[in-house]
């Protein structure tokens, strides 16, 4: 696993809470100087987040966590949060609050086996976190084994940004699941708002992903200041066709605790959406999309 653990970097003012972690090669590498660089205002802190608007729990996910560690809120499919470990803290992260040491899988596996193993209607497995690449193969493949032996599921998604963020991670052991167990559909949804967040190691990733029989997909939140403006969002959609990765959500802010100066209002979401309908042909337009606790579904705007 050492190559790719990540280290917090130092940041010389005060991280409000939730620590900066950025791995070093990335921040060396990836990070301009400007400090108000969408990929900076992504993964620093800000004067901002001193502001306490907004709610703990956004999408009120502790009280649908049944058992803990897993998430039933649609139907058809389940969330684990595998870990609450990421390759980097993105400041508007809607699990910056999340008792991630409560909602543990690992420590409720039989009883999450036996919930879903008793739903037939459950098709789909969603790993999440945190991120689920962070955990070694050595856990994944347990993970794994024991799923398979729960034959009414289809797929497994990965909801990762270690793609992108330590591209390393993508070795012969991920690269090989789709072979592994091909009686599952494979999906990534990876976390992308910004085409400068791609790179040489990071374009090679996603090669081996898509050459390797994943369904590559891509979900991007609007974030003020990093992406509202059409051009970033037409130059991010063409550059994931360029790397076979598919536009897939276009979400609006969940509202966090310290994380609201990243919201951009429903009207000028809805207007930037029409402008990119009309630039864009219709595989390459990401659905606007607000999650609303509750709903059993997202919400299209």
């Amino acid at each position: 696993m050492n190559h790719y653990r990540t280290k917090n970097i130092t940041y010389k003012n005060e991280d409000f809470g939730f620590s900066v972690k950025i791995p070093e090669d990335y921040a060396q590498t990836m990070l301009p100087e400007d400090l108000n660089h969408p990929l900076n205002l992504q993964f620093l802190p800000s004067e901002h987040e001193r502001y306490k608007d907004g709610l703990v729990d956004p999408l009120q996910e502790v009280s649908t966590t049944t058992p803990p560690g897993l998430l039933h809120k649609y139907p058809h499919r389940v969330l684990l949060t595998l870990t609450q470990a990421c390759a980097i803290h993105c400041r508007y992260c809607f699990r910056r609050h999340f008792p991630y040491t409560d909602e543990n899988p690992f420590k409720n596996l039989n009883l999450i086996l036996e919930y879903i193993t008793k739903d037939e209607s459950i098709h789909e497995i969603i790993l999440s976190g945190g991120d689920p690449l962070m955990l070694s193969n050595q856990k994944l493949k347990k993970l794994f084994d024991a799923l398979k032996k729960i034959s009414h599921i289809k797929t497994i998604r990965l909801h990762t940004r270690m793609p992108m963020i330590v591209a390393s991670r993508i070795d012969s052991f991920i690269q090989s699941l789709p072979k592994k167990y091909d009686f599952w559909q494979w999906v990534v949804v990876l976390h992308i708002n910004h085409d400068s967040e791609f790179n040489v190691e990071n374009n090679d990733a996603l090669h081996q992903l898509s050459q390797n029989h994943f369904t590559v997909l891509n979900q991007s939140v609007l974030l003020k200041g990093v992406n509202d403006n059409l051009k970033a969002l037409v130059d991010l959609s063409n550059a994931l066709w360029k790397r076979k990765v598919l536009p897939y959500y276009l979400h609006q802010l969940d509202p966090v605790k310290q994380g609201m100066h990243f919201k951009v209002s429903d009207e000028v979401a809805k207007s930037l959406y029409q402008q990119l309908q009309g630039s864009l042909p219709g595989y390459l337009v990401p659905k606007l999309a607000q999650e609303i606790p509750g709903l059993k579904h997202k919400l299209l705007i």
